[in-house]
């Protein structure tokens, strides 16, 4: 006897197989996999709707939910905001508590409930009613409280919920984040959003390291080692000593690079007139070179592949930067 007087009661087990798990496990996502195609063959003026509506938003998406259908709500606002769109979740209770007024009449809702009929909804539904603030509909009662007020609905197919009771939220809310994915994928398709875009939201983690661009961690200007194809050997040695980037680069007349010092070449033409040749005699010609606005994670392949430490980067021929393998390392892409 517990205190207060409550039971303890053992949990009953029923022994399974290890192949009666597998076998149940698979169930569940061959049951979930079909509900997913039963709803895309229900897309839609309904999602077109929906879809319009979030592009004409000029305020924020407040998407919200009780329950189960809470987090699913949460995890489609965080990909929303992620992705270009500006959205927050706002918890129906708390919404009848005062933060209704965190929403107002530029923003659209995003309403999640599989039945309609939430009792926790109602006075966000009325709020945007009265306040004309689109409402969108996720949800399977096509005649509930919740579909019959939004402005556009989206209905859930009738596919039984997978729990062998038929109750937990699981096919049900499956296809509700399904819905939000493609949502959100479609306004970045009209919006345009790029990796770049992406990155904004994403600066930190592995993610944000593989997003980066070349011209954003390549020496420039005057951590660049560059010499004249007509520079004395002896000069070419202490700018790339002082460089510390294992090489230099070479230009001609115009400015653009037409070779490149490493210290492999250095090594190639090491004896005692090594000095009193000019660059353009040790240089290695039309050096592997790449643009400043090709990602990171390229530059790093392509120095891999070619076993080089380093390469120069150019605009219209001549050199904006040089990017070491090290510099890459460091920056934690690998």
């Amino acid at each position: 006897m517990l205190k207060g007087g409550m039971t303890k009661t053992a949990t009953q087990t029923k022994p399974m197989s290890d192949s009666e798990i597998l076998h149940a496990a698979a169930h569940v996502l061959s049951v979930e996999s079909e509900a997913l195609q039963a709803l895309s063959e229900t897309l839609g003026d309904s999602f077109l709707k929906s879809v319009d509506i979030l592009m004409a938003c000029k305020g924020r998406v407040i998407v919200t939910g009780m329950g189960k259908s809470g987090h699913i709500a949460r995890k489609i606002a965080a990909t929303l905001a992620s992705t270009g769109t500006p959205a927050h979740f706002v918890h129906p209770s708390e919404a009848s508590h005062g933060d209704l007024g965190m929403i107002v009449r530029d923003d659209v809702v995003i309403a999640l409930s599989n039945s309609g009929e939430v009792a926790e909804l109602t006075d966000l539904i009325h709020y945007t009613r009265r306040f004309s603030i689109p409402l969108i509909a996720i949800t399977g009662g096509a005649q509930s409280t919740l579909g019959s007020a939004a402005d556009a609905t989206m209905i859930l197919p009738p596919v039984p919920e997978v729990c062998p009771m038929g109750l937990a939220p699981t096919t049900s809310t499956t296809m509700m984040i399904a819905l939000g994915d493609a949502l959100a994928v479609a306004s970045m398709k009209i919006k345009g959003f790029t990796s770049d875009d992406y990155r904004n939201f994403h600066p930190g983690g592995k993610l944000g390291r593989t997003l980066l661009r070349v011209r954003e961690v390549m020496h420039q200007d005057s951590a660049m080692p560059l010499v004249a194809e007509s520079e004395a050997m002896g000069r070419v040695l202490l700018i790339m000593t002082q460089k510390s980037l294992g090489c230099a680069g070479v230009t001609d007349a115009s400015g653009e690079l037409v070779g490149i010092i490493t210290d492999g070449d250095l090594r190639r033409h090491m004896d005692n007139d090594l000095t009193s040749r000019t660059a353009a005699q040790v240089m290695t010609r039309s050096p592997m070179t790449v643009t400043p606005d090709i990602l990171a994670a390229e530059a790093i392949k392509i120095l891999n592949d070619k076993a080089r430490s380093q390469l120069f980067v150019v605009e219209g021929g001549k050199p904006v930067g040089v990017l070491h393998l090290h510099d890459l390392l460091r920056a934690g892409i690998a």
